[in-house]
């Protein structure tokens, strides 16, 4: 992968005794690499690069640096041929081949080390794991520990495996004849597997006659079948059984596997592009969060940066909810243990939340979630079928329990903030309610540039409360919505809340990555817990419906996503610094304070550089900042009242009237464009190139 550095436009300089010293900095610190660099946008015309000559013969220039970011430049391109990896819900024969695959691994670790013990594989989005236990012996003392060299060894031995062109067996056996199977193997961590099975019989799948397993499938009819190039271990790392901290620590070897090689390179190819994007990485770099330590694990700090960004998200979240119908709400963030008794949570969510607290000799919680604070404010008086339906919205924070070695970034944290909102509703408007959230859910998500989504609806778990009625219909009201408005979606048997079934969306991001985000989830529970009212046009009392929807899920996570998804380089509306003035000199400065003071009047977010850095050193700086618009500002700026402009998109804008440019700003920051609008000078100089010579 090549990286280069190249010098654009030399433009406009403010006074003569500059032009030199601009020039000479442009040749000196900014050489034009040999490298060629993809473009990253479409041509702008001619006037966008333009040179124009002081008396002395030197290109009279207001330096812009160019300093291209590869990975932003060519990760365009990259996405289309990575997008269209399959995943485990596109291609079912992945997910077989991701299920057998870890079962050939297994048996590989056992062979090449035959006191390591089973413990669970399942598949996951890239891949598999497999989680194994090294018990105590004279050589390893607490266990074996696996190393890089140890991968090559069971990858070697995957290998003769699957060259063995083993068949795949499925059998199925009584809970008592798996059970002496078990014991005959010396197989304890698969005991407690086999006490957890709820139903019967018991499946078992064999790798011929040399290896077995409790497994529900689904697999390939053979270990032939694998591509040995296709499969990759990646690493390894601990885990607890059960994540019980108080178990077994085991260590969990994590691969990927795919169809192919070509497939598993680009993979891999994704996965470089993924780490340039890391958020944790570039929120440090840019200035934007941390996770102080000092304070607790997945406890996340907004720095200044930061916080104008999630404050535009959070401002347009209400805006957009106002507009379609919401009342935004506000709840505390604490209530009496009893409130989560009545919701079902503290039976259903325990192990996430946090520890009470005891106050006045009652027992208090912090609040996991929002729900039951909007079924007390339903309940405050009796409703009419005439009120409904509410729309209740809240950007309420919620903190929950996480083990500290699941925590991740602003992915995985404690505390953070919901985009939450409650809707209660009549049975004949459910379907209606629920088409109105999928369409606002599409307009938020597209103004942040995710328009490709993924949709599964999520039926009814194992532990649930609740009628077969009430979830039948609820099941219902969720497939008519997605049918009114012919959206295509996948079934997760099982894979609902324990209160209701849900829609899921996934949103695709630039490099082919799928995240869930958005959720729609029915309840006719929580309703019936609370027992929340309203008088039918009968007089009758009658239960309302509730609906449960996220659209971002929470502000955290979706920043972290937003993050990668345009790697730091946000867009114009959304950065948390839209523009950046260059003062030349120190005489400039007030004039640039003044502009920047005009400017934040308008909402704009407006900085002055300190002008201690040299021209080239301040353009850098801006341009490593991701800032979106930059300008450098002389004397001669200043006495006309203009600025010379360029776009970090789009290149060279030109020469505008203060007054003009921030009117052309505030309409791209209300419209979520970027700017392209050509400035005065560069107009003309566009003009004089299209008109013809006279002869």
């Amino acid at each position: 992968m090549k990286i280069g550095v190249y010098a654009v436009n030399v433009f406009v300089l403010t006074t003569t005794n500059m032009t030199t010293m601009a020039f000479n900095l442009a040749r000196r610190s900014l050489v034009p690499s040999t490298h060629r660099i993809a473009s990253r946008s479409t041509r702008l015309p001619a006037s966008s690069s333009w040179t124009r000559r002081s008396d002395n013969g030197f290109p009279m220039s207001r330096l812009f640096s160019a300093v291209a970011d590869e990975a932003s430049a060519t990760a365009v391109a990259d996405a289309e041929e990575e997008a269209d990896l399959p995943t485990n819900d596109s291609d079912p024969n992945l997910l077989k081949l991701r299920h057998t695959s870890a079962h050939v691994m297994a048996m590989a670790v056992q062979r090449t080390f035959p006191e390591a013990q089973v413990t669970i594989g399942p598949w996951i989005d890239d891949g598999f794991y497999y989680d194994f236990y090294f018990p105590p012996t004279p050589e390893h003392e607490t266990g074996r520990k696996l190393t890089e060299a140890d991968l090559k060894l069971i990858k070697k031995e995957m290998d003769k495996i699957i060259s063995m062109d083993l068949p795949i067996l499925r059998e199925e056996v009584s809970r008592d004849q798996a059970r002496e199977r078990i014991q005959q193997i010396n197989e304890p961590f698969k005991l407690e597997i086999l006490d957890s099975i709820k139903t019967e019989p018991i499946t078992i799948y064999s790798l011929g006659d040399q290896w077995w397993d409790l497994c529900a499938g689904p697999h390939l009819q053979s270990t032939g079948q694998l591509p040995k190039k296709g499969i990759e271990l990646r690493s390894v790392a601990g885990a607890y059984w059960r994540g019980d901290e108080k178990r077994e620590m085991l260590q969990r070897i994590y691969a990927t596997a795919w169809n192919t090689p070509q497939e598993l390179k680009r993979h891999k190819k994704r996965l470089e592009e993924a780490k340039k994007r890391d958020h944790r990485v570039l929120g440090t770099k840019l200035d934007l969060f941390s996770i102080q330590e000092n304070a607790g694990g997945g406890l996340v700090f907004w720095h200044p940066k930061g916080s104008a960004v999630r404050r535009k998200i959070e401002d347009f979240w209400k805006e957009s909810h106002l507009a379609r119908g919401y009342d935004i709400v506000y709840t505390p963030h604490i209530a009496n243990l009893d409130l989560w008794k009545t919701s079902g949570h503290y039976d259903f969510y325990r192990e996430g939340m946090f520890d009470q607290m005891e106050v006045e000799n009652e027992t208090y919680q912090i609040k996991p979630m929002n729900c039951p604070f909007h079924c007390l404010m339903y309940k405050d008086s009796m409703r009419s079928y005439r009120d409904l339906p509410f729309r209740w919205g809240e950007l309420g924070t919620v903190y929950r329990y996480e083990r500290s070695g699941t925590l991740h970034g602003l992915m995985r944290v404690r505390g953070f903030t919901q985009d939450d909102a409650h809707i209660f509703c009549l049975p004949e408007q459910l379907q209606s309610e629920i088409v109105d959230v999928l369409k606002l859910t599409q307009s938020i998500l597209s103004r942040f540039g995710f328009d490709k989504y993924e949709l599964m609806i999520s039926t009814r778990p194992e532990k649930s409360v609740g009628s077969d009625q009430i979830w039948e219909d609820a099941t219902a009201a969720l497939v008519g919505a997605l049918e009114e408005l012919g959206w295509k979606y996948g079934t997760d048997e099982g894979g609902g809340a324990f209160y209701g079934p849900k829609i899921d969306l996934k949103i695709k991001d630039a490099i082919g990555r799928t995240w869930q985000c958005s959720t729609v989830q029915c309840d006719f529970n929580l309703p019936e817990r609370f027992d929340l009212e309203y008088v039918s046009a009968e007089g009758t009392r009658e239960r309302p419906i509730m609906v449960h929807r996220a659209i971002f899920g929470s502000i955290e996570r979706f920043f972290g996503i937003l993050i990668e998804n345009t790697a730091g380089d946000l867009p114009f509306w959304l950065a948390p610094t839209q523009v950046k003035l260059l003062p030349v000199t120190d005489a400039v400065v007030d004039y640039c304070k003044d502009v920047a003071a005009k400017a934040t009047r308008l909402g704009l977010r407006v900085e002055v550089d300190r002008g201690a850095e040299r021209l080239a050193k301040q353009i850098r700086n801006a341009e490593q900042s991701r800032i979106p618009v930059m300008a450098v500002v002389g004397v001669k700026e200043m006495e006309e009242g203009t600025l010379a402009v360029r776009s970090r998109k789009n290149g060279d804008l030109g020469s505008f009237k203060v007054d003009d440019l921030l009117e052309e700003l505030k309409r791209c920051d209300e419209a979520a464009e970027e700017m392209t609008t050509m400035g005065e000078v560069a107009a003309k100089e566009a003009k004089a190139e299209a008109e013809p010579v006279a002869e």
